[in-house]
This record gives C-alpha cells, sequence and structure tokens, in this order.
C-alpha cells in the first residue's frame, strides 16, 4: 500500500480519491484549507488520513507544510496536485484580482507545489506526481480564457519537468478529464457580464451554463477510479484523457491543428536559412 497526498482533498475528484484510497486501504495525506472539513473520515481512519493545512497561494506555508508530511508521514510515493479554482467570463469581462485569484491558484500554486515535492522525491528515490488538469489543457472554449490559460500553463510546464526528472525515478502524469459531475460549475467564479457580449458565443456558452444545457457524461468515480489505475500501472503515460467528451474533442482539435501546421510546411521551411 502506499501514502497519498493530495491537495484539495475536501471537494471534488479530491474528496472522492481520497475516500476511494482510504477504503482500499491506503494511507493519505489530505491537503485542505479548513482543518475540521474531513472530520468524518479522520474519526474512521484516525490512523491512515493526515491533515495538512495550507492555502495553495501560500507559497511558504505550503513549502513548510510539505516538508514536515513527507518528514512526518514519509516515505509519500503519490503526490496528487488536484486544489483548483475556475474562472468564467470573457476576457474583457474579468477583474484582475479574479485573474490574479487564478494564476496564483492554478498555475503559480500548481507549480509551487511541484517544485516544493522534487527534492522530496529524490530523496526518496522517486516517486509519482499526478496533476489533474482538464481537457480545457489542450481544448479551448469561449468565457475561460483564464482558465485555459492556467491548464495550458501547467501542462507545458509539466510536460517539461518530465524529461527532467526521469532520470530520477520521479514520473510525471497529467490527467485531463472532460465534463464531469464534481460541482464544478457550481463553484465557478463569474465575472460581471457585458451587454455587448450577448449575441456572440461567449453569450451562448454563459446561457448554456446558466440553463445547465451543456453536456455532462463524466461521473467522479469512475473519473477517479481511471487516474488511480494509470497511477498504479507499471509504465504510466503523461496524459490521460478521461470522458468521452474529452476524447473526442482531444483528438478533433489535435487533428485540425495537425492539418493547418501540414498545409503550412513551405511556409515553415521558408523561413530557415
Amino acid at each position: 500500500m502506499n501514502t497519498w497526498l493530495i491537495t484539495g482533498a475536501s471537494s471534488g475528484l479530491g474528496l472522492a480519491m481520497t475516500r476511494t484510497l482510504l477504503a482500499r486501504g491506503d494511507s493519505v495525506v489530505a491537503c485542505i484549507r479548513r482543518p475540521d472539513a474531513l472530520k468524518d473520515l479522520q474519526n474512521k481512519y484516525t490512523d491512515r488520513l493526515f491533515i495538512c493545512c495550507f492555502d495553495m497561494t501560500d507559497i511558504p506555508a505550503m513549502r513548510q507544510s510539505l516538508e514536515h508530511a513527507f518528514a512526518t508521514w514519509g516515505p509519500i510515493e503519490r503526490v496528487v496536485s488536484n486544489a483548483g479554482y475556475g474562472l468564467f467570463g470573457a476576457a474583457e469581462e474579468v477583474s484582475d484580482a479574479q485573474i490574479e485569484r487564478q494564476i496564483a491558484t492554478n498555475l503559480t500554486g500548481s507549480i509551487q507545489l511541484v517544485r516544493a515535492v522534487l527534492p522530496l522525491l529524490r530523496a526518496q528515490k522517486g516517486g509519482r506526481i499526478i496533476q489533474v488538469s482538464s481537457e480545457g489543457g489542450q481544448v479551448a472554449y469561449p468565457n475561460f480564457s483564464l482558465y485555459h490559460a492556467s491548464k495550458w500553463g501547467i501542462e507545458g510546464f509539466l510536460e517539461s519537468v518530465a524529461q527532467e526528472v526521469k532520470p530520477f525515478g520521479i514520473d510525471i502524469i497529467i490527467a485531463e478529464p472532460g465534463p464531469t459531475e464534481t460541482g464544478f460549475g457550481i463553484g465557478l467564479d463569474h465575472a460581471t457580464p457585458l451587454a455587448v457580449y450577448d449575441d456572440t458565443p461567449a453569450g451562448e456558452m454563459r446561457r448554456g451554463i446558466a440553463s445547465g444545457s451543456v453536456e455532462i457524461k463524466g461521473d467522479a468515480q469512475r473519473t477517479v477510479d481511471a487516474i488511480l489505475s494509470v497511477a498504479d500501472a507499471p509504465e504510466p503515460p503523461l496524459r490521460v484523457p478521461l470522458g468521452s467528451i474529452a476524447w473526442q474533442h482531444l483528438t478533433g482539435v489535435l487533428s485540425t491543428r495537425l492539418k493547418e501546421i501540414e498545409a503550412q510546411r513551405d511556409r515553415a521551411y521558408s523561413a530557415d536559412c
């Protein structure tokens, strides 16, 4: 059995993963902001659930907490970067404060989490980092521009890091769920809408979210089970699409992107010396 460290463990996929791991006999270091958020699970799994409290935007507190966790409950073989925040609104509509929070939580916070655990994983001769991203790490929709910026950013960061740390026995896995029943839509931070966007794709997306007509096929527990199956695999892939919508959208957009690039071969080569 392994010990897992999970950020954002009190809700959504993080909570489902924590419950599943504890039920199967693993130990979990649950990283949350409120110490009493998992009281029921704490009472049930007193010997295998450990609580670690910090906010993803408080980097010094994060580093101190992670060092304490590895020293106290290690070795920690699996680190799951799951904490996140969703900002909804056209790029012109979102506020400076909302942008700062989006980037600080999803991108800077996730980057600093990885940076903090790398020396700890190296010291114990390896481990795995599982980043919960989204199909939105490679596909883009109107009104999610800042969310996409954070997800595309962390995926690029981790694709580079994966090459850097492979020699140390550290694997990187990027999970890319499609629309999944996790309460993500309820927790979205909405920008103040501008009427000028009503008759644009941004307005159409806004009405779809408000009416609940946006298609959601992903099941939270099945998504968690799929992530764990990959995290337990001997040779895990770097990217893992999760859900039929994610697979269809990812294959579609990547095929289109490749065709656009291939059609510009002569222009690309013309830029050489």
